[in-house]
């Protein structure tokens, strides 16, 4: 069976570093940190008084008073981004094959916020229980690319991926493989997440995972730094118009790249832990290289998972180390991350934005805040530490890795006839 060819032809971003792929892509460049202190609710009895939030985010000037109330904060990004998108890509929506055009999204978490309100609510009731009746379908981690089907009229496949903070990686590959074999011709695909809550922060607080320099909020992402001491809340979502290479073509499209390798594999080690040696993230970029067949030497950039926490940075730069070998020292490395915050389940969607934006322009974002080298990792690789790198990039590599054991790898390369 011959497989069929994927392209990127829309894009749509809702990220702490702008509410569009243009001003996340210059922020990106510009080494610009979206950590500020919390403002959606009183943090001062938490651990972390700070998180990349979306900012200049209103519903009101994307959906009517009454509709905003059903869904929760996830779902209004990821209609927004999503919308973005469509309009990106040039779409015409009554000419296409909507049997033929589906949804997929990533989402880690889903409606914190939601399930959140309505238990405090019913623990601070009389015991009568007093649920919304959109409690559930508002909360419910499926309900966003749901939404997003309905609205566009979408018949194809249609589902969620869950697997933590890999979720819209696996998202993406879904789609792909799905458009490889003819089972769809388009795809909505990424992932949202809105977990800036109070379960949130004092969820990831009692894990100890969340950086509390609460003094140096900008400064507090560190990833490979040796004083890195956590990773930073974020939130917001990322859209892919993920199309069939001739269907594209018919229609004139701006085709942004080629989505070309994908793995997935799990660490069977840990619930939240890393494999020391960064096995499964060695494993899952080993199957993205082959799937990509033209060798490691053609990849140029490597949009880490790079979370500013010690065991995930150390082993995951083994498992490059051991996978690229002498190459590793050519390529470019860099963690958004450091910028973004870590976006949970919508992490891979916004990176996978960051890789395909670097293959455009020919820039590298850099990984911010690098103040103390880690001689725990080796000093040869290019991690583009605090300035953004020109360079011209053919292929590039997302890696995400999630709670429970998960990890996902794509590749995108410039689109050649």
């Amino acid at each position: 069976m011959q497989l069929r060819r994927v392209v990127v032809t829309g894009l749509g971003a809702m990220t702490p570093l702008g509410n569009s792929v243009e001003e996340y892509w210059n922020n990106l460049l510009s080494g610009i940190s979206g950590a500020k202190e919390i403002t959606r609710f009183d943090h001062s009895k938490f651990k972390t008084h700070f998180a990349c939030e979306v900012k200049g985010y209103n519903a009101e000037d994307h959906f009517e008073r009454k509709e905003a109330r059903k869904l929760d904060l996830y779902t209004q990004f990821a209609l927004v981004a999503a919308d973005a998108a469509i309009i990106d890509s040039g779409l015409d929506l009554e000419s296409i094959d909507k049997d033929k055009a589906g949804v997929i999204l990533g989402v880690g978490i889903g409606g914190l916020q939601t399930f959140f309100n309505e238990c405090v609510n019913f623990a601070e009731g009389d015991g009568t229980p007093r649920f919304n009746p959109f409690f559930i379908p508002k909360m419910i981690a499926d309900i966003a690319s749901g939404h997003i089907s309905i609205k566009q009229g979408f018949r194809g496949p249609n589902y969620t991926a869950v697997s933590a903070c890999a979720s819209s990686t696996h998202a993406l590959i879904d789609s792909f493989n799905l458009i490889r074999l003819g089972k769809a011709n388009i795809f909505i695909s990424g992932g949202a997440e809105a977990a800036v809550t109070q379960a949130g922060v004092g969820g990831f607080n009692a894990m100890h995972a969340l950086s509390v320099r609460n003094d140096s909020p900008a400064t507090a992402s560190r990833p490979f730094d040796l004083d890195r001491d956590g990773f930073v809340l974020g939130e917001g979502s990322g859209m892919l118009i993920l199309e069939e290479l001739d269907h594209a073509q018919k229609r004139g499209a701006n085709i942004y790249a080629e989505i070309v390798g994908s793995g997935m594999s799990a660490d069977a080690y840990h619930i939240t832990a890393p494999h020391p040696e960064g096995l499964g993230a060695k494993n899952v970029m080993i199957s993205a290289l082959e799937e990509f067949g033209e060798g490691m030497e053609k990849v140029g950039y490597i949009n880490v998972h790079g979370t500013s926490t010690s065991l995930g940075d150390i082993s995951e730069t083994k498992a490059i180390l051991e996978v690229f070998g002498e190459h590793a020292y050519n390529l470019n490395i860099s963690s958004t991350k450091s910028m973004t915050g870590h976006l949970l389940g919508a992490a891979g969607a916004i990176e996978s934005i960051a890789c395909i934006m670097a293959i455009n322009h020919g820039k590298i974002p850099p990984t911010i805040n690098h103040f103390t080298d880690d001689p725990n990792l080796d000093p040869k690789l290019n991690y583009t530490f605090n300035t953004a790198q020109d360079k011209e990039v053919y292929a590039a590599l997302s890696n995400t890795f999630g709670f429970g054991g998960h990890n996902a790898s794509v590749i995108f390369k410039k689109f050649t006839e």
